[in-house]
């Protein structure tokens, strides 16, 4: 099998389609103002990364966990301390975020009109059903795709369901995203291609080298249009 038997391109959604990343970090900065009189902010960004993982497989991942870890981390690091003004602050935060338009990375639109009608183009992607349709909905690329999953988990057991449900094998499909541990190396493992694009900003949690993946079916790329070399070459 090679590239040329490609039947489906799976696109992640978050920092490969539009931003999203940098209004994480932007909720955590302002977060971190609203606790300063309680902890500094390193530490602050500490215990909100421990919650974080401890909450994760219970909430998942997306703006209402965040917000929900956000709540729990001040109740902590101000020994319960925090004001109901504060509390009031800190949902603020999170409706903030799910109010912010849709901002399509550069080349998106691009891409996406030069692959269409050759592939089945689909989202795979993980976060809040309600919150991932909003966003679909307002970028305006809903047009483009097949199918759209919104996953609970990134693991091997979720992208096999997702093979199973486009009645393909592994080797018929490449999947695009900006991490390695969520977009990537399930991917590879199941016997599928996989292109990662990093984005400028990622969360520690979704953190790996990608020396780590040793694999001729990963390619590692500098930015998105990039994938229409990968299908230059395997013409060549």
């Amino acid at each position: 099998m090679s590239l040329n038997d490609l039947k489906v391109i799976a696109f992640d959604a978050d920092d490969t389609l539009w931003e999203n990343e940098n209004f994480f970090r932007d909720a955590e900065k302002a977060f971190c103002k609203v606790m300063a009189e309680f902890e500094e902010p390193d530490k602050t960004m500490s215990a909100l990364f421990r919650v974080e993982m401890q909450n994760m497989e219970l909430y998942g991942y997306d703006i209402k966990a965040f917000t929900l870890s956000l709540i729990e981390t001040a109740l902590k690091v101000s020994q319960q301390q925090v004001r109901p003004e504060q509390i009031e602050a800190i949902i603020a935060i999170g409706k903030q975020m799910l109010q912010k338009d849709v901002i399509l990375l550069d080349g998106i639109v691009d891409l996406l009109d030069k692959l269409y009608g050759k592939y089945r183009l689909v989202v795979a992607t993980k976060g809040d059903l309600l919150d991932q349709e909003r966003k679909l909905k307002k970028s305006g690329l809903l047009k483009y795709f097949h199918h759209i999953e919104i996953m609970t988990h990134k693991r091997e057991e979720n992208y096999r369901e997702l093979l199973n449900h486009l009645d393909i094998p592994a080797e018929q499909l490449l999947m695009v995203g900006n991490s390695l541990k969520s977009d990537v190396l399930p991917v590879i493992e199941l016997g599928g291609y996989a292109a990662h694009i990093p984005y400028y900003t990622t969360w520690i949690f979704e953190q790996m080298n990608p020396e780590d993946i040793q694999s001729d079916r990963f390619f590692e790329l500098k930015q998105i249009h990039d994938v229409l070399d990968l299908f230059e070459k395997a013409e060549e």
